[in-house]
């Protein structure tokens, strides 16, 4: 991801150069024409900076959607910048806390073994389809809802810099992104998000927000499902799309977790833009039918952008036919998703 910036860089600096020999007309020292000066510089402008392919973007989209049309899928937004992951790979992420087990795998294995595992599952992912390429994801909880009001009583924690840089760390070990999550309980993303702008500022750095744990009704977190309106999620696309811009970065992704129509309101009002990747992603678990109707209920009917699915290593085993679902029947869903996450 850094090389877009290093790219960029160098294309200003050549343009600058040709101003300055075009409008000082100062005397060179070589045997070298303005005309083949143009040229020079439109050469390695084009080697240099980064063009979104829309005809491939096209077509990987029409591929989520079963190469068919329809009213609602694929969906009708804005081309993304350059150096967009979405929809050219498919991440497969890992999910949990550094602090506790129960949260999910990333903090229920040692560290070596967890990685090595995710390995397994993003090969796992290639050899399921091979038109998209399967790349690893950590996607940690920097925010976590609590049961109790805690100092402040925003019944919510935040993780401190010295977890989340070692959640850096891990990602940095086998080259995959880093997803921060925010589950903001009694608080609010206006005043969380901005409190991880120094991490979502670099450029393999994404955003998960979780409508389950936002207690805009003023209940324990846990004790009844969450929710989230258009405004919410709008914010943080805006947010993000305003750090692209600063830090001239490739566009960013938005991870939505979505398992009931009620946990995000007003869908239809969310602004998607090109400096940000929508995934609303179903996170219910339970048996294959019951996971495939939350799917088609929360994030077939109601299209944003991008789609996702969660597997449970733990919870959907519980119930009969005591298995995870299969790539195959993942991707057999309308729209195929593109985001995989493992809890």
């Amino acid at each position: 991801m850094t090389k877009y910036l290093l790219y960029t860089f160098i294309a200003f600096s050549l343009y600058s150069c040709k101003q300055s020999l075009s409008e000082s007309k100062i005397s060179q020292p070589y045997d070298t024409s303005e005309a083949e000066i143009d040229t020079l510089v439109a050469e390695k402008k084009e080697a240099v900076i980064p063009v979104l392919d829309t005809g491939l973007y096209d077509q990987k989209m029409a591929y989520l959607s079963h190469d068919t049309i329809t009213s609602k899928w694929p969906p009708k937004t804005a081309y993304p910048l350059p150096g967009a992951i979405l929809p050219f790979n498919r991440v497969i992420a890992y999910y949990g806390n550094l602090y506790t087990s129960g949260m999910g795998i990333l903090g229920q294995k040692p560290s070596e073994d967890m990685l090595a595992k995710l390995q397994s599952e993003v090969e796992y992912w290639n050899k399921a389809d091979i038109t998209t390429k399967a790349i690893p994801a950590l996607h940690y909880i920097a925010v976590t809802a609590q049961k109790s009001p805690g100092k402040g009583g925003k019944y919510r924690l935040r993780m401190p810099d010295t977890q989340i840089d070692k959640v850096l760390e891990l990602s940095n070990s086998i080259d995959a992104i880093t997803i921060l999550d925010v589950q903001v309980g009694h608080s609010t993303l206006q005043a969380e998000i901005p409190e991880l702008e120094k991490y979502l500022s670099m450029p393999d750095i994404h955003l998960g927000i979780d409508p389950e744990w936002a207690m805009n009704t003023g209940h324990v977190p846990g004790k009844k499902i969450g929710s989230m309106n258009a405004d919410d999620i709008n914010y943080c696309i805006a947010y993000l799309a305003d750090l692209v811009k600063k830090n001239n970065l490739p566009p960013k992704i938005l991870v939505v977790h979505r398992f009931t129509k009620g946990m995000v309101t007003e869908y239809k009002k969310i602004k998607t833009c090109p400096e940000v990747q929508i995934v609303m992603s179903m996170d219910g678990f339970g048996f294959p039918a019951k996971k495939v109707n939350s799917y088609k209920n929360a994030i077939t009917n109601e299209p944003v952008q991008f789609s996702g699915f969660k597997l449970f290593y733990k919870n959907d085993v519980q119930s009969s036919p005591h298995r995870l679902m299969s790539a195959k029947e993942i991707l057999s869903l309308h729209p195929r998703p593109i985001y995989i996450q493992y809890q």
